[in-house]
């Protein structure tokens, strides 16, 4: 058996957000559409990944490797967690999201995130990190609230890592991932979880991230549709005519 974490350059301790980020690195080198030949240390790559990102799996790797365990965590007389939750600005907030994020404490992560989303109007976690951490971690942080059911709290974080993949290329060949997921929540999961205000303002949103007219034509059939619900008929038929106009 490989040692995955020497195939992917981490420690054995790594977190999901580290073993990600080197994925998507050496994964730009030795992917087949930029080698044009899908060579066997790409299919280690992958192999790699797929193990070391499910937790399960990972588990029994580490079992078999004798790693378990032996990522404790450095003792010293500074705890840089203790330190984020005794602050209430925005970027300690900020940091310590995706300080919990990346330590293995999902839950905490992202009920702080709902919390700072509820209770000021104003927060971007984008402000207090640089665009790729924003990016990776970001992605991770919305992978977590889909698990959860927060689907509106994903739709918004995902918007903002779409918006800013178009402005700035970096997730590149992994970009049809994050596509794929906000597609996923528009289409399966947004009517049934939030208001129907919210619901149509997810949908609205979703018509300028650019997933085609196909897709443009189904948010607005459902924009009309709960238009119709809440008693907007007028709204409604607009909806429905954009929503043709988009298919012909």
């Amino acid at each position: 058996m490989h040692d995955y974490y020497k195939i992917l350059g981490v420690p054995h301790n790594a977190t999901a957000a580290e073993i990600r980020r080197a994925y998507h690195k050496k994964a730009k080198l030795l992917h087949p559409d930029i080698t044009h030949a899908e060579s066997d240390a790409f299919r280690e790559l992958v192999q790699a990944y797929e193990t070391l990102s499910d937790m399960k799996s990972r588990s029994l790797f580490d079992e078999a490797y004798a790693y378990r365990g032996s990522g404790a965590k450095h003792s010293g007389s500074f705890d840089y967690r203790e330190w984020l939750l005794g602050r209430d600005d925005d970027e300690s907030r900020s940091k310590l999201i995706f300080f919990d994020l990346t330590h293995h404490d999902e839950d905490s992560a992202v009920q702080e995130f709902k919390r700072m989303n509820m209770s000021r109007p104003g927060f971007r976690l984008a402000r207090w990190f640089t665009r790729e951490e924003f990016m990776d971690y970001g992605f991770i942080l919305a992978e977590e609230l889909v698990i959860r059911q927060e689907y509106y709290d994903a739709v918004i974080l995902l918007e903002q890592i779409i918006r800013m993949e178009y402005s700035y290329r970096y997730f590149k060949l992994f970009f049809p991932e994050v596509l794929s997921l906000a597609r996923h929540i528009l289409r399966n999961n947004i009517e049934s979880s939030v208001s129907e205000e919210l619901a149509i303002d997810a949908w609205e949103r979703a018509l300028d991230l650019q997933f085609g007219k196909k897709d443009d034509s189904f948010f607005l059939q459902k924009m009309a549709d709960a238009y119709e619900r809440i008693g907007d008929s007028r709204t409604a038929a607009i909806c429905r005519e954009e929503s043709l106009k988009a298919v012909s």
